[in-house]
């Protein structure tokens, strides 16, 4: 099945609005925080997050407390200018929502 690719907006805490879409891109802007909402409604589905650094580069993601990943720490992003890492998610539970991180992810 074929899935369109939802651009998140960039500001200061970006919300993945897990029944609007599957797949997300977002360009980081500045030091941000990723959110979730819906999650509850979404449970079982899983997808992917573009998250793209802007022609600076330098720029931080951390994540709210719904992002579960391996180990239980947050990954550090790629920061050179215009790197692109994917976040790979499944919904488990409302405020469970369990991660990885491909960095760095060339054409």
């Amino acid at each position: 099945c074929s899935s369109s690719i939802n651009t998140l907006s960039d500001s200061s805490t970006i919300t993945v609005n897990f029944t609007g879409a599957i797949i997300h891109t977002v360009t980081l802007g500045g030091n941000r925080t990723l959110n979730q909402s819906n999650a509850i409604n979404a449970i079982g589905q899983s997808g992917s997050i573009f998250i793209v650094q802007d022609g600076t580069g330098s720029r931080t993601l951390a994540f709210n407390s719904a992002f579960k990943f391996p180990g239980g720490t947050a990954p550090t992003l790629s920061t050179a200018a215009n790197a692109i890492d994917r976040l790979d998610y499944i919904v488990r539970g409302d405020a469970d929502v369990h991660a990885v991180v491909s960095l760095d992810v060339k054409a």
